[in-house]
């Protein structure tokens, strides 16, 4: 089992190295992408299925709250909180609609679709990011494996940051890494210097 264990950690850190070079330039493309729609009004919704969407709320929750300084809350919000509209939703429309229903409601042109997914082959995740594209909206798509549908369908104004890896557990990891560059990132570019901590 010791090895089994050493073995995750070993595979974690290899696949966060060779990533970081693949990575960086399409993060810090999010970034501004992220401080735009910030710095002129707009807001940022995020979405994800399962373990995605905890991310997403984490990630909604460090721009609403903090991330490693006190300043002004930023205007995020998770889409897959709200279990009332998840399932009103789900049981009237489908669960392929639950998260595009949301981003019909609350996007607006200049706002920013987070979308995570593994994959990048969620239905859900797809009309998600179909619609934020009809409502002139921008998005990040953080995947894995190979990008999926959601990697073919945004335009080059959006971006993708596609993680280099086919285990779930692995790519999951790496987006958790990814999502902390992004809230450092924004924080650094809004606000400046480094942080309190």
């Amino acid at each position: 089992m010791s090895n089994r264990i050493l073995g995750h950690f070993q595979e974690s850190a290899e696949l966060k190295i060779q990533a970081a070079s693949a990575l960086v330039q399409p993060i810090a493309q999010a970034v501004e992408l992220m401080f735009a729609a910030l710095s002129n009004g707009n807001k940022i919704l995020a979405c994800g299925n399962g373990g995605a969407s905890a991310h997403a709320q984490y990630f909604a929750a460090a721009l609403v709250g903090r991330f490693e300084r006190e300043r002004l809350p930023l205007p995020a919000m998770a889409l897959g909180a709200d279990a009332a509209v998840l399932t009103a939703v789900g049981n009237d429309a489908g669960f392929h609609e639950v998260y595009s229903k949301q981003v019909q409601a609350f996007g607006q042109p200049g706002d920013v679709l987070l979308v995570i997914s593994g994959s990048g082959d969620m239905a859900n995740l797809s009309a998600a990011v179909d619609t934020a594209l009809e409502r002139e909206m921008r998005v990040v798509a953080l995947t894995g494996r190979d990008g999926g549908a959601i990697g073919k369908q945004i335009s080059d104004a959006d971006v993708h940051i596609c993680v280099p890896h086919e285990r779930a557990a692995r790519v999951l990891e790496v987006h958790l890494l990814t999502i902390h560059c992004l809230c450092d990132g924004i924080d650094v570019a809004l606000f400046g210097g480094d942080t309190d901590d």
